[in-house]
This record gives structure tokens, C-alpha cells and sequence, in this order.
């Protein structure tokens, strides 16, 4: 039997500067993200595409949820291995390569968890990566390479 979730978010641009998009410098690239019960995000392009630096772009948040996601699955398979964990970080990247029309996409994303583990052997909670990379939604959603340089400490 297949479970199904599903998502709703409200995007709602906010870059009209008075002449909507009456040639490509004339609008802002400024939306906001909601959803229910939430805390709202403001949102941009890249500042690559007239963006607002100060804001999340697209990019930002697909290597955020790719990251995240990776975590949260990390987490899950060590507490069902005896893995202890007590710290988690990651300094993850990407790149996307954008194409002569206008278009891109991503080519590859690393991520680089660093895992503090208080119990449990180290060498199962370095492989338990690859379980949680096959684990992660947002992961097997995408058509790009993601690769992972983990390490783990005590």
C-alpha cells in the first residue's frame, strides 16, 4: 500500500514596482511563501538574476531541503541503530550550470554532515549515510548526483 502526502504553500509576488513586467529591470523579483501555521519566507531570485541578496532565492532553499533532508533521515536511521547523536552540522553546496536560453539546472550537491555520536560505533554511524541518503524524499526527487562527505566524530 502506497501512503500519500500532500503540501500546500500560498507564493505570492511582491515586485511590482508600478509598471509590472514591463521589461526584465522594471519588477522586482521579491515573493513571500506561506503556509498554514507556519513562519512566512521571503523570497527572491539569486542576485545572479536581479534578486534581493537578503532574501532565500529558489536555489538556496532546493540545497536547504536536500540538506535537511538528509539530516532528518541520518537521525532516524542512527536512533534505530544505537547510534547516539548529539551534534549535527553540514556545510552543503551545489551547482547548477544555466544554459544559453535563459534556463539551467542543477548538476550536482554535496553535502558534508559533520555528526558528533556520544554511544555507538563509529564506523556503522559513517555508513549509515548511505541509508540515509536512500531514505531522503527530497533526494530521490531529484535528476542530479548527490554526494556526501561525512564525517564523524566522538
Amino acid at each position: 500500500m502506497q501512503i500519500q502526502h500532500s503540501y500546500e504553500v500560498a507564493v505570492e509576488w511582491q515586485g511590482n514596482r508600478g509598471t509590472g513586467t514591463s521589461d526584465y529591470k522594471s519588477y522586482g523579483r521579491e515573493v513571500l511563501l506561506t503556509a498554514e501555521g507556519k513562519p512566512d519566507i521571503a523570497g527572491s531570485a539569486d542576485h545572479a538574476f536581479r534578486g534581493n541578496v537578503e532574501r532565500w532565492n529558489p536555489e538556496d532553499m532546493l540545497l536547504a531541503a536536500l540538506s535537511e533532508c538528509h539530516l532528518l533521515s541520518y537521525l532516524h536511521a542512527a536512533a534505530s541503530h544505537g547510534i547516539v547523536v548529539t551534534a549535527y552540522t553540514d556545510s552543503a553546496s551545489a551547482i547548477m550550470a544555466q544554459t544559453a536560453d535563459g534556463g539551467g539546472h542543477f548538476v550536482s550537491a554535496t553535502l558534508r554532515p559533520v555528526v558528533t555520536i556520544s554511544a555507538g560505533d563509529p564506523e556503522l554511524a559513517q555508513s549509515l549515510h548511505a541509508q540515509a541518503s536512500a531514505q531522503c524524499f527530497i533526494a530521490a526527487s531529484v535528476n542530479f548526483p548527490v554526494r556526501h562527505e561525512p564525517t564523524v566524530q566522538s
